[in-house]
């Protein structure tokens, strides 16, 4: 089992900013639905931690306050750009890590995190917009899922 204290403090911090940087990526990608969707991520956190137990990474993973790295922050596309980064950085800890399980866990939480905040709020009547489907299919692509 892989807990916190197998990452620096760096590196955890990197992996606890993954799944809230997906999420902040989707709630960024439309106009729209801002307190839905950010509610959607925080449900996303207490689902997970409903689980406590199938998995010590992801509980430690949830027992944290979700935080972002708003460094950078300073044009939409730079933050989109940042995150992916940072996703696939996290990811590559995870990988370079964890066990295989966990870290399908980890992309599990990341991928139903995105796709929970996509569908918080009906854009232009359809359940997930165009962008917020682009924005899901580049973290899927950043994760490696």
């Amino acid at each position: 089992m892989t807990t916190q204290a197998d990452f620096t403090d760096d590196e955890w911090k990197l992996v606890i900013e993954g799944p809230p940087s997906a999420g902040l990526l989707v709630v960024t990608a439309a106009k729209g639905g801002m307190f839905r969707e950010t509610f959607a991520m925080s449900k996303a956190y207490v689902e997970v931690r409903a689980e406590h137990g199938d998995s010590e990474l992801l509980d430690a993973i949830v027992a944290s306050k979700p935080k972002v790295d708003r460094t950078g922050a300073g044009s939409t596309d730079a933050m989109r750009d940042h995150a992916l980064g940072l996703l696939r950085d996290a990811t590559a800890l995870v990988t370079a890590k964890a066990t295989p399980e966990e870290l399908a866990d980890y992309r599990r939480f990341i991928l139903v995190l995105s796709d929970k905040v996509a569908n918080a709020h009906r854009e232009h009547g359809a359940p997930v917009d165009e962008a917020e489907h682009q924005a899901v299919e580049s973290i899927r692509a950043a994760i490696g899922a």
